[in-house]
């Protein structure tokens, strides 16, 4: 087992869930024994070959809550789950892209070279400072007072950036609730220069403003016509957008419904020939406990789950027990980051002492934990913020020197003599230290509560307290906890991702390094891909050395379709806050799914 965790997730997960059948039906597979005069088509990227695209139907996904408004610049996060395939962005993740060269798992913003056109037909960039895009012609708002149908135009995009910034003609109302990132740039101008043409100049060169003016999460272009009327799209029922469904209707807690913009410009990459979308209608039950997920996928009343609504299995023991049930689901485990890990409060005793923070991760038995608890599935190679996804940005635990690698390994007679050398000897009572910690609801508590048995063995009794979401995100906010739950290794933009530990940033943890900030700052400034490259290396470096991070295994996650989902190979979403673009490209097979009685 310890060397076959030491390949790739990729590989190990693959082997792994073939041997055991939760892996998808292969292109030999995918394609349903039904008449002989049935037309079937190869997806030109993947290989996989399914029934020939049809139109209509309704495809039934999940999430697990509503989502609170549709306009970003009065509501931050969670807009983007309703607004996102009504609305859209000048650009969008190729669906045509080579699976090899890009992974379709996550939720993070996609790099430029991984792009295609969306509202923007071309772009370029004919200095360190200029952006130029081309809007693409043909476009209509939907045909919905009070834009009736009109064509898009630069100026509307102009319009949409100039409002969520807060500059310019905006600059009295501010900028949007959180422009993170994209805000963060030192504009000059944004400024329709043509019907079709729009430019975006800066104030000073910043190697990450393309791929953030293309594709940063709340950089959906909005309705001005709308806007004018109503001052903000704080009413659903006024949102209108470009994109390939309109905002239907709303239930709140019971369902949304997206239905098909019979007028939308796009075309699908891989049969050119098709206008998208493909089915009729997206319904969106919201239904948040993980059984009445599963039963409805068992029925057959739920064709996905998945990141897009994030009802993806999270647990192994789910993903044995459907398949079990219903071999007939396809079922696609990926891996884009460990949700495993934990985060310390560096600023409190006894987190303030590395000793501390080396003991409890040498108190983790990760190769015993990922053999009992995620059934070997588990990737327990460490690595620190970036993941491997992106060479040279990081250092791989293979180049790490002996003593760093020990510090990782179970050590638990170590771990005892690191915490009596930081004064914290055995009581009478055998505890060491209590200390609490605030445990995020989406991640499984178990694997939390196997962490805190293991350090119970050296010594140190937790508190796991798991609150509701609002006094969770005011006590993460705040600092106000000892250990939390967090995310680390992620296959995402390593700039954007390496700023979690920068004290000044709006992701800043409780970490004030005066070293890493000033590598931080220096990335941000240089314009050398390469010399950015060196920096956040030597920021990953840090703070695995620093050890601000306990590592907990990366671990598979699932989506899962109904086998009459044609078009889908487990793609999780389209760039930043576009997770139910996917949709768009898929369709029913309507014979299918009736002669399986659905």
């Amino acid at each position: 087992m310890r060397n076959m965790v030491r390949k790739s997730v990729a590989i190990l997960i693959g082997l792994a869930l073939t041997a055991t059948g939760l892996w998808a039906a292969g292109a030999e597979e995918e394609a349903p024994a039904t008449a002989a005069d049935k037309k079937y088509v190869t997806d030109p990227v993947t290989g996989k070959v399914y029934t020939a695209p049809e139109y209509g139907g309704t495809l039934t996904t999940v999430r697990v809550n509503d989502g609170a408004a549709v306009d970003p610049y009065v509501f931050i996060g969670a807009h983007s789950l309703v607004s996102q395939i009504v609305v859209e962005k000048l650009g969008m993740l190729d669906w045509a892209l080579d699976r090899e060269a890009y992974h379709f798992s996550g939720g993070y913003l996609t790099p430029e070279w991984a792009m295609t056109g969306g509202l923007a037909e071309s772009w370029e960039q004919p200095d360190d400072t200029t952006f130029v895009f081309n809007i693409r012609p043909g476009v209509h708002w939907h045909d919905k007072p009070p834009m009736n149908g009109r064509e898009l135009t630069a100026e509307d995009v102009e319009h949409s950036f100039q409002r969520y910034l807060g500059l310019w003609d905006f600059a009295d109302a501010g900028p949007g609730v959180y422009t993170g990132d994209f805000g963060a740039l030192a504009w000059e101008s944004i400024e329709a220069t043509g019907k079709y043409t729009l430019e975006m100049k800066l104030k000073e060169p910043n190697i990450r403003a393309m791929g953030l003016i293309l594709d940063w999460y709340h950089n959906m272009v909005y309705p001005p016509e709308v806007l004018a009327e109503h001052g903000d799209i704080s009413d659903w029922t006024n949102l209108v957008g470009t994109g390939p469904y309109e905002l239907t209707d709303w239930v709140k807690g019971s369902s949304l419904e997206f239905t098909r913009n019979p007028n939308y410009w796009g075309f699908d990459p891989k049969y050119p020939e098709n206008r998208l979308p493909y089915v009729d209608k997206v319904e969106a039950l919201i239904i948040p406990e993980a059984a009445t997920r599963l039963a409805g996928l068992r029925a057959g009343t739920i064709d996905y789950i998945g990141h897009a609504g994030s009802t993806q299995l999270f647990e192994i023991n789910q993903a044995l027990s459907l398949q079990r049930t219903n071999p007939e689901l396809k079922m696609y485990p990926w891996s884009q980051r460990s949700d495993n890990a934990a985060s310390m409060n560096v600023t409190r005793p006894p987190f303030d002492d590395i000793r501390v923070r080396h003991a409890l991760q040498m108190a983790l038995d990760l190769e015993t934990m990922n053999d009992s608890y995620f059934k070997g599935f588990g990737d327990t190679i460490p690595r620190g913020i970036v993941g491997r996804r992106f060479p040279g940005f990081a250092t791989p635990y293979e180049e790490w020197s002996d003593e760093l690698k020990g510090y990782f390994a179970y050590d638990p007679v170590g771990a005892g003599e690191l915490l009596d050398e930081a004064g914290y000897p055995r009581g009478a009572d055998g505890i060491r230290f209590k200390t609490t910690y605030l445990h995020f609801d989406r991640f499984a508590l178990s694997w939390t509560e196997l962490m805190a048995a293991y350090w119970r063995e050296i010594g140190i009794e937790v508190d796991i307290q798991t609150p509701a979401r609002p006094e969770y995100n005011a006590r993460r906010n705040a600092a106000d906890w000892d250990m939390i739950s967090t995310s680390t290794g992620i296959e995402a933009d390593p700039m954007w991702q390496i700023g979690i530990f920068y004290s000044k940033g709006p992701h800043a943890r409780t970490v004030v390094d005066a070293q890493y900030d000033a590598w931080y700052e220096a990335a941000l400034a240089t314009t050398d891909i390469e010399e950015q490259k060196r920096l956040i290396n030597q920021m990953d470096t840090r703070a695995i050395e620093q050890h601000w991070d306990i590592w907990g295994p990366s671990a598979p996650q699932y989506n899962v379709v109904q086998p009459w989902v044609m078009g889908y190979d487990g793609e999780g979403v389209l760039g930043g806050g576009t997770n139910y673009h996917i949709f768009k490209y898929l369709w029913i097979d309507s014979e299918l799914k009736a002669a399986l009685g659905h």
